[in-house]
């Protein structure tokens, strides 16, 4: 009986090829819709449009992450041409060099990339969840969906942009009036902030047995937690590093509540929170800086739940006495030699109103 079910079942490899075509198809479709038009232009085509050589365009796309090898494979748009023309105008106009338009590009490139990847696996989890499909299904049903969501998330993300543009440079003046009296701005990095890390705690053993949705539900729980935590304190997530999240703040008293919101005990696996006060180099959207690489070093010695500090930015707080500060055993920092590291808490007086 198990033979008669099965006579007329198309073979596994049958199945996987109706499926990849199905999925060639349907990018197909997208391609069109999400680029507002057919690809009519090769790399040649662009190159001579523009007045720029081959290997020129090669480097544009590659910059934005999408890169092309064959000169006549017709891929791109007239959006794609008339953006090419757009940037060259720019570059012009404003004389930047190729170091300068190569980091423009490659910064929405890279954001761009990782927004698009953001959204569209939400939107896998949520369809997949919605209409009870499996992954595969759910991602060939998210490739007809997200064109129907692309003039709303585009002018989502105009708004956001210029909301973000806007408070860099509100920190910008702020900075340029408090860095005035430093006397000699060329032997330190240019900008002070707390930097700290907030890292699982025994991340490789929770996650060891766990299926991918639930991978992804923790991981979705950990960060929506910690970067809450870090916005309401008035602190900016700078970047997830694996398990880990790398937070920044304009003032030391701003630091120390952010890391001290995110040591808060929370549902997941405890985590080892650090903060330092200290000087930086901002470079494509991160941070750098011999203050980063201590406050990595100090979040793996720091306990559960609990947030540690190196001595000078102990100091500082203590002036304000909204803290209690713990003299730890001295430590080998890697790279960094020896240390006494110092736990940091809320003061008992400050403890209720800032325990939630």
């Amino acid at each position: 009986m198990g033979d008669a079910r099965n006579s007329h079942a198309a073979p596994v490899s049958a199945v996987r090829a109706d499926a990849v075509q199905e999925f060639r198809d349907a990018a197909e479709h997208m391609d069109s819709a999400v680029l507002g038009g057919p690809k009519v232009w090769s790399l040649t085509d662009l190159a001579q449009k523009s007045g720029l050589s081959i290997e020129d365009v090669q480097d544009y796309w590659r910059w934005i992450g999408i890169p092309n090898r064959d000169p006549n494979e017709r891929m791109y748009t007239d959006a794609d041409l008339g953006a090419l023309h757009e940037l060259l105008a720019l570059s012009a106009s404003e004389h930047f060099n190729e170091t300068v338009t190569r980091n423009f590009v490659r910064g929405l490139g890279h954001m761009a990339e990782r927004l698009a990847t953001w959204q569209v696996e939400a939107m896998v989890d949520h369809i997949g969840h919605l209409r009870s499909l499996d992954d595969l299904d759910a991602r060939l049903a998210v490739v007809d969906e997200m064109p129907h969501l692309m003039d709303t998330l585009t002018r989502q993300l105009d708004h956001a942009w210029k909301r973000q543009l806007a408070a860099v440079t509100r920190r910008l003046t702020v900075e340029v009036a408090e860095s005035s009296d430093d006397v000699d701005k060329t032997r330190h990095l240019p900008l002070r902030r707390a930097v700290g890390f907030a890292d699982i705690v025994g991340f490789t053993e929770s996650t060891r047995s766990m299926s991918t949705d639930q991978l992804a539900r923790y991981m979705q729980s950990f960060e929506t937690r910690v970067r809450d935590a870090v916005t309401e304190a008035g602190g900016r997530v700078i970047k997830m590093v694996g398990d880990a999240v790398f937070f920044a703040a304009d003032s030391v008293e701003v630091g120390a509540e952010v890391a001290l919101r995110v040591a808060v005990p929370g549902e997941i696996q405890p985590v080892r929170v650090s903060m330092v006060w200290c000087r930086v180099l901002t470079r494509f959207g991160d941070m750098f800086g011999p203050g980063v690489n201590l406050a990595s070093r100090l979040a793996e010695l720091s306990q559960p739940d609990e947030v540690t500090v190196d001595p000078h930015t102990a100091s500082l707080l203590e002036a304000t006495g909204r803290y209690t500060l713990d003299e730890l055993p001295e430590a080998e920092i890697q790279g960094m030699g020896t240390m006494k590291p110092v736990r940091l808490r809320y003061a008992p007086h400050h403890y209720a109103q800032n325990h939630y």
